[in-house]
């Protein structure tokens, strides 16, 4: 499991993860700048870190590197969700308090998770109203 990212290496990886593609230290910079001061040597010893950490790959274009994120936000997340539930000596009630709150659009998120993920064994009960689907 890795470990949670810092305020800045989450600043960084947001952008390497919502842009998609290969970016550059500059780029990165440049709109980092429209929220804080920054340096250049900053960014880039993120993305150095970032990449020697696992999180990012790199390959050299002329003197400065591209980087690109191996995996995603939502794996990223996924795995520290798992990592604090597995970590707690109550699973299922650690389970029970973290539905619990739940906005009314992150319960919507996770029925429909728990649709598309075929997730044997669960029982996808419809909120009151409306017509439950298939139940397994």
């Amino acid at each position: 499991m890795p470990r949670p990212l810092g305020e800045l290496e989450d600043a960084v990886m947001s952008r390497v993860w919502e842009w998609n593609r290969p970016v550059t230290v500059r780029e990165v910079l440049e709109d980092l700048r429209q929220q804080r001061s920054i340096a250049y040597t900053t960014v880039m010893t993120v993305l150095d870190n970032l990449h020697q950490k696992g999180w990012v790959r790199r390959e050299q274009e002329g003197r400065a590197y591209r980087y690109e994120a191996i995996s995603t936000r939502a794996a990223y997340s996924a795995a520290l969700m798992n990592d604090a539930w597995s970590e707690s000596d109550n699973p299922a009630a650690a389970l029970v308090a973290f539905f619990g709150m739940m906005s009314a659009e992150q319960t919507e998120a996770l029925r429909d998770a728990l649709r598309v993920g075929d997730v044997a064994g669960v029982q996808v009960a419809a909120p009151e109203g409306q017509a439950e689907g298939p139940q397994r």
